[in-house]
């Protein structure tokens, strides 16, 4: 589907032209242009999920110039139904991180919003961007603005945080570029990623590709045990940085994984399969023990974003439906619930200026309001039933369950430990006895601070009860990734009979819910890395 106005330009560019904007204004008003563009940029994303259309699975409102014609470069946008919700959660969460900052944000408040805009557009860019160069100028982009956040308005160690994001992003961006460049000499001599995708190449040469993918990928996510430089970061970044990194930059790394990783390198993906998936359990446990240890709320959340994203890792290598939608959902629900948490965190830190738990104790009497919204979000990060989180994880571990039974009882054992620490911290902040000398600064939530955590506690109750909509659109999305990764070995086609699809087209009419019956009929060596799984076929 192609479009003849720019829908996507204009979200990538927005922001950046705000910034521009930014620089020919006073200091006093950037912080009121900034939320402007901001939710003018969420009003533009906002038809794209109306005019989306479920039923195909090719990218959408297309957009497509020469950049540079030797070697030929293109300037080339579009969506699917996996990048949509990542937008629309990039854009929503944007004037909430401007509205965090509001009276946070002392000093440069200019240079602060410009920051902020610039990581919106190169965010947007890397997921709409179909050009492989135009991708990594968007991806390499974001290292910029990010580091100036964390190491200009950060904390006391905000140099060492914002030195070591800097180093272990650009680490994996190099080699990235290197898989890029080899994928282009040895593929048709193309940087398109959708004629990449459909590419045929050696076992090898994949072998080395997915491993320098996942040298950038792992780091971004971060996988462990490339973690070390995210709990530093998270604990020095101001609350906008700490909401940006945790929602949306760590998305990156995954949806890498998804885009390129499994269409592009199938053969690769199933070989390192037991890697990731051992590398996933790590995570999910390693991180949820290390959040039980904190002391500190931003490490504390810091340290169960490495458990959550362990579930997401997991359930993109189970090559089936359930465990890919559910990755996918669960990149938007945690952008969703750790941004909550972590703006949480800023609001009670304006009060308190202390991230300790044991500073920040027996908040619901004096702050009623604000602890309901912290319950809200925490409840969601431990995956209780109702919630957004409990949809995604559910769907992970089923995925995973049809694979791989064992890997599915250990993954289990995060959600166990979430509910241990989540709890434990709720207990004291919102429980605990309050401290008589902090009482007369425990103000509740302001109008300004319920515009900013409203929206998300909405969020958290609509994709938890009403998540059909959002899989709806990533479904033929998903289904064209498990073809291209899946692969299965054909039957042996007799002269009356063909073998059958896998997953078979369908009409958006009326239909039903079967059984795929001609999986039974198929040798049991043909069903490697095949989910016995339901499709949907017209109505008789």
């Amino acid at each position: 589907m192609t479009t003849s106005w720019p829908w996507l330009t204009v979200l990538v560019f927005l922001p950046l032209a705000g910034a521009l904007v930014l620089y020919l204004a006073k200091e006093t008003g950037a912080r009121l242009i900034a939320l402007v563009v901001t939710v003018a940029d969420l009003l533009i994303s906002i038809p794209l999920w109306w005019w989306f259309d479920p039923s195909s699975s090719h990218m959408q409102f297309v957009e497509t110039a020469v950049w540079i014609s030797s070697p030929k470069i293109q300037y080339k946008l579009g969506l699917d139904g996996i990048s949509l919700p990542l937008i629309l959660m990039t854009t929503a969460l944007m004037p909430l991180c401007v509205l965090i900052s509001w009276r946070s944000i002392e000093t440069g408040a200019r240079n602060f919003m410009a920051m902020l805009l610039i990581m919106e557009g190169a965010m947007i860019g890397v997921f709409v961007a179909l050009d492989f160069v135009l991708f990594y100028v968007f991806w390499e982009a974001m290292l910029i603005p990010m580091y100036l956040l964390i190491g200009m308005w950060g904390g006391p160690n905000r140099l060492y945080a914002a030195v070591k994001f800097f180093l272990y992003t650009l680490a994996g961006s190099v080699l990235l570029l290197v898989a890029i460049l080899v994928l282009y000499f040895q593929g048709s001599h193309t940087f398109d990623i959708q004629e990449l995708a459909q590419g045929t190449y050696s076992r090898t040469m994949q072998m080395w590709v997915f491993l320098a993918f996942f040298a950038a990928f792992a780091v971004k996510v971060p996988m462990f045990p490339f973690h070390t430089w995210l709990p530093d970061a998270h604990v020095e970044a101001p609350t906008a940085g700490s909401v940006i990194l945790a929602s949306v930059l760590l998305k990156m790394g995954t949806y890498g994984f998804l885009r390129f990783s499994l269409p592009m390198l199938p053969e690769a993906s199933q070989a390192f399969t037991p890697l990731m998936v051992v590398l996933s359990i790590v995570a999910i446990i390693y991180g949820a023990y290390m959040a039980l240890a904190q002391t500190d709320l931003k490490k504390l959340i810091a340290y169960s974003s490495v458990s959550h994203m362990g579930f997401v890792t997991l359930g993109l290598f189970m090559f089936n439906l359930q465990g890919i939608e559910g990755a996918v959902m669960q990149m938007v629900n945690h952008g969703i619930t750790t941004g909550g948490l972590f703006l949480c965190v800023g609001v009670i830190y304006e009060r308190t200026h202390s991230r300790q738990i044991a500073d920040n104790v027996g908040l619901t009497k004096p702050m009623p309001r604000f602890a309901t919204c912290l319950v809200i979000f925490a409840l969601s990060s431990l995956g209780l039933p109702g919630t957004n989180s409990f949809v995604g994880e559910f769907m992970v571990l089923a995925g995973t369950f049809l694979m791989n039974k064992p890997a599915a009882a250990l993954a289990s054992l995060g959600i166990i430990l979430a509910a241990a620490y989540m709890l434990w911290m709720v207990q004291r902040v919102a429980f605990g006895v309050p401290s008589q000398a902090l009482l007369p600064k425990l103000q509740d939530l302001t109008p300004r601070e319920m515009a900013i955590l409203a929206p998300l506690v909405v969020l958290v109750f609509v994709i938890g009860l009403f998540p059909n909509p959002l899989l709806t659109r990533m479904h033929a999305s998903v289904g064209k990734v498990i073809t291209r990764t899946a692969s299965p070995a054909p039957a042996p086609a007799t002269a009356t009979q063909q073998p059958e699809p896998l997953i078979q087209p369908v009409e958006r009419e009326t239909s039903v819910l079967v059984i795929m019956p001609h999986l039974e009929e198929r040798e049991p060596s043909s069903l490697t890395g095949v989910t016995l799984d339901t499709a949907e076929v017209r109505a008789p």
